[in-house]
């Protein structure tokens, strides 16, 4: 019955009893290009019209350029004349604005299927208004359903908590040796990022004079890259990594504090340190600042990274996150008898005894990375896994502004990124765009176990970064191989760099852009501050010195311990807010 009064319907409205999909390009053309393709697919028997604004692709319904009312009625009898319905209605919403958005929801309130940059689909609903709105504010749809559990107790979505973990036996203790557990964020190798090539290389040099047990949050198989590590840890103890589902905004610790809040590694910790005995603990990066222990590691001051980030954009939630960080941050360091940073510049940002202090760099290897001459080439090498949102903030900046003026001058240049693994993933995270936008001399590469053969077919290294905190590995690695490097100031801070004797600093797009001319135009130049940089690297960043340090404070505390008088706690490592 259904069916014949559907059929009487259309046959008084005069309408074909078939829908039709009536896609609109209310954006980037690109990117509805694909939509179009992709809803192709998805209904391929249905008829399909593409419906475009002054200009279109081939055979599209190309509308006059008018008031909403006029644009509507212009396709209304388009539809009307053929006698088609509008069964679905795909709609690109992108930060461009477009008069086609209102021109869909006038012709099919009903049968709108939202597209985002991200090339992520939604169907808009009344009965979903919340959800509706925020998928076109352009909040990720992984995300769009997520509430608050204070705010929804009822929520389905709930986050989860491993409750278990695994115990990887590696080189056998040994009884004059004492023992020392550090706890990660993540497995330390493979070496995909600066972060893994410093807890990877410090490991390696305790373990000259101490067994080493390795607490960390792992994500996926770590079987092989616990054969590595088995080299010079006595005990690796893994935890799945919490599968965090709460809104970003909705609580006050920060959220990627609450990423790594784990009962299980908890509770790993209270027990192996009564069965193992070992006798302090470091603790890797600030957002683990929650498992007190003897030594924090500040990879970099992650207020400051915050800090960077709202001066750029003054909004309320980037304010908030600044504030959530500060706040913790404080609290976190009280809890430690020492604060690892750095550089004296992180050194500098934290308010508090100096002697509780230590500046251990970053570094690298210098017999691994030994540097060979340059072949003629205008090669360029950007090196920064997407993992770290900065990264691919300065790619942004990099292939946005500064490439296009690099290309008018070389137009032989060539650029190499290397992105680390995953990285099309941590691109959507942090962008609004599926993936980098892709150019026939721009070559995008994931994980590459070993970067040193593009050190070496490389005429210059770039640091874009425009927000950053801490000291960049990549950038010591640079010079370590003798190559030339156009940064910006935070690219290179804390790295004792000069301008225009060890690096080439610029921080604008059309300063940067000149440093890169100038260094591909000038080989002599370019070898003169490459030399510098090279002897700067093995003067203050060699692994094995910076090792000797690190065990030094071991000792420093240990000794401590033995008198009676261990540190206290540091009350107030930082000041207030700005």
């Amino acid at each position: 019955m259904k069916q014949l009064l559907k059929r009487a319907l259309f046959r008084i409205l005069g309408k074909h009893r078939e829908a039709v999909v009536v896609c609109f390009w209310s954006g980037d053309a690109a990117l509805a290009g694909r939509m179009a393709d992709e809803i192709r697919g998805l209904v391929p028997d249905y008829r399909h019209f593409n419906v475009a604004l002054g200009s279109g692709p081939e055979g599209a319904v190309v509308l006059k350029q008018g008031s909403i009312w006029a644009l509507y009625r212009q396709l209304r009898r388009h539809l009307h004349l053929r006698g088609f319905r509008v069964g679905l209605a795909p709609v690109l919403f992108t930060a461009e604005r477009s008069p086609l958005r209102l021109t869909a929801f006038l012709l099919a309130p009903g049968k709108i299927l939202a597209y985002n940059s991200r090339l992520e689909r939604h169907h808009l609903r009344l009965r979903h208004a919340v959800a509706s709105w925020l998928f076109v504010r352009g909040v990720a749809l992984d995300r769009i359903y997520l509430r608050p559990r204070w705010l929804y107790p009822w929520k389905r979505d709930r986050s989860t908590f491993p409750s278990t973990w695994r115990v990887v036996y590696g080189r056998p203790f040994a009884s004059p040796r004492r023992r020392i557990a550090v706890l990660s964020p993540y497995f330390p190798y493979p070496l995909s990022h600066g972060g893994a090539v410093r807890i990877f290389s410090l490991l390696r040099e305790a373990a000259r004079e101490f067994d080493i047990v390795l607490f960390a949050f792992i994500e996926g198989e770590t079987d092989e890259a616990c054969r590595v590590l088995a080299e010079f840890c006595s005990v690796m103890v893994l935890v799945e990594k919490p599968r965090y589902r709460e809104p970003r905004w909705s609580t006050l610790l920060p959220p990627e504090v609450c990423e790594f809040r784990s009962s299980a590694m908890r509770r790993a910790l209270q027990e192996l340190r009564r069965k193992l005995k070992f006798e302090l603990l470091q603790v890797e990066y600030t957002q683990l600042g929650n498992y007190t222990g003897d030594i924090l590691v500040e990879h970099d001051i992650t207020f400051d990274l915050f800090r960077q980030v709202w001066m750029r954009d003054r909004s309320l939630a980037a304010r908030w996150n600044y504030w959530r960080w500060l706040r913790f941050e404080r609290r976190a360091l009280s809890h430690f008898a020492r604060a690892v940073v750095m550089s004296e510049k992180d050194a500098a940002q934290l308010d508090g005894p100096t002697e509780r202090i230590r500046i251990i760099e970053n570094g690298v290897d210098l017999e691994r990375f030994q540097p060979e001459p340059e072949k003629p080439g205008q090669r360029i090498l950007f090196i920064g896994s997407f993992r770290h949102f900065p990264n691919v903030a300065a790619y942004r900046f990099f292939t946005g502004e500064v490439w296009p003026k690099i290309t008018e001058q070389f137009p032989q240049a060539e650029l190499t990124v290397v992105a680390g693994p995953d990285h099309l993933i941590h691109w959507r995270a942090f962008t609004d765009r599926p993936e980098p936008s892709y150019e026939e001399r721009i070559r995008i590469l994931g994980f590459v176990r070993d970067v040193r053969p593009l050190y070496i077919e490389a005429n210059l290294v770039v640091v874009p970064t425009t927000v950053s905190a801490g000291t960049n590995i990549k950038t010591i690695e640079a010079m370590a191989m003798r190559r030339a490097i156009v940064s910006t100031s935070s690219g290179c801070a804390g790295l004792r760099l000069e301008h225009g004797r060890s690096v080439w600093i610029a921080n604008d797009a059309a300063g940067f852009a000149s440093g890169v001319a100038l260094l591909l135009s000038d080989p002599n130049r370019r070898a003169a501050i490459a030399e510098n940089a090279r002897k700067l690297a093995e003067s203050h960043f060699d692994w094995r010195a910076l090792g000797a340090r690190q065990r030094a404070l071991y000792r420093e505390l240990l000794d401590l311990k033995e008198g009676g008088a261990a540190p206290a706690s540091n009350p107030a490592m930082i000041g207030k807010i700005t």
